[in-house]
């Protein structure tokens, strides 16, 4: 059985008449850059996340980098994250001229850890960047009172958590602004690059827009970036989100089967979900000491996974100049050798998941002969 990873083909099929429609209305009318699709996507994104603003961009990458730049960071900055996620969220704190302070994480959610940022605050820190890791929302909560408290920014790195919640409190409305990817994987995909930054501030709405448009478009007040999320992502993008929430409901029903398919399988960890949290799983991603022979053993029968990621952030080559040790971050170095995400996305079968299933049982008990 041919499974793929995440499936967009499948996706495409179910809408194929609104998608066609919209992008040849794109096209009819040349709406290439920004066009009347993009006003629209903005207000009506920012409503499903519950927030005044919505800035479109080029990709959730530049939505960090434009976050950082209009709270003013700078040389001379600190600014903290987690240790476990992709390199977007520490590279832009870098390109800012700021330094990257990275915190452990939660050994079950893979999130950053509450209880380990207070002990990183100098008095050179600016802010903090929260990753709500696979779709689980990290304590922001609490750490939005660690901010307030200490009277630096927060930033939601939004990436992979479209529509989850905590404490029935949708994430990105946290912080002081909140970024998202509209990557075509991501739960809310493009068809292409696409990002967006979200914010209850006029100010900072108001920065943003300018500096991702050169200045100002004809008038420009600053010196900005060219960041224009194009008016084909726009349209793909406003058929999809009315689908969210059902697509969402249709990723948590799948964990659900995965739980219930592993619940006999001692050597396989699920995904653990905190309390007053909804999960809305962009990855299901499971723990098992045997992960590289099992992924081998996945690889030979056509099964993809993917490792998300393959070091934590401090172990790379990249971050080699801090001189970090895994002494320094036991809990994402442990995990980093331990973590294999499989396949899931709306349109799974629950056929399809046992298959998945049935060949990780089969790879471990390979891996045991």
């Amino acid at each position: 059985m041919k499974i793929p990873f995440v499936d967009l083909y499948q996706q495409y099929n179910n809408l194929k008449s609104e998608l066609d429609a919209a992008i040849a209305e794109v096209i009819t009318n040349s709406d290439f850059i920004r066009g009347k699709q993009m006003e629209p996507f903005e207000q009506e994104f920012a409503a499903a996340i519950g927030s005044k603003h919505c800035i479109s961009c080029a990709n959730g990458t530049d939505a960090l980098y434009i976050a950082m730049r209009a709270l003013g960071v700078g040389s001379g900055d600190e600014v903290m994250t987690t240790a476990h996620t992709w390199i977007s969220t520490s590279e832009t704190i870098t390109q800012t001229g700021a330094r990257v302070v990275f915190c452990d994480t939660d050994e079950r959610t893979f999130n950053i850890d509450a209880d380990g940022v207070k002990a990183k605050i100098t008095d050179k820190t600016r802010g903090i960047i929260v990753v709500h890791l696979c779709g689980q929302p990290a304590d922001v909560d609490r750490i939005r009172k660690l901010a307030d408290e200490h009277g630096f920014w927060l930033i939601e790195d939004c990436a992979q958590s479209h529509l989850a919640e905590l404490g029935g409190k949708t994430v990105g409305t946290y912080g002081d602004i909140a970024t998202f990817s509209f990557y075509p994987g991501k739960n809310l995909g493009a068809m292409g690059d696409a990002g967006g930054i979200v914010t209850n501030r006029d100010d900072l709405a108001e920065w943003m827009t300018l500096f991702a448009r050169h200045g100002g478009k004809g008038n420009h007040l600053i010196e900005g970036i060219n960041s224009r999320m194009d008016g084909l992502q726009a349209a793909v993008l406003r058929v999809k989100l009315p689908h969210l929430q059902e697509w969402t409901r249709k990723r948590q029903e799948a964990a659900a089967r995965y739980d219930e398919l592993f619940a006999d399988v001692d050597e396989i960890e699920t995904p653990y979900v905190a309390a007053g949290r909804s999960h809305v799983y962009h990855l299901y991603m499971i723990k098992t000491a045997n992960r590289d022979s099992l992924r081998q053993y996945l690889n030979e029968k056509e099964i993809p996974s993917v490792i998300n990621y393959s070091y934590a952030l401090p172990f790379y080559k990249a971050y080699e100049y801090l001189g970090h040790s895994p002494a320094d971050f036991p809990r994402a170095y442990a995990n980093q050798g331990k973590i294999l995400s499989l396949p899931i996305f709306p349109e799974i079968t629950r056929e399809q998941q046992e298959y998945v299933v049935k060949c990780v049982k089969a790879g471990l008990a390979s891996s045991r002969a």
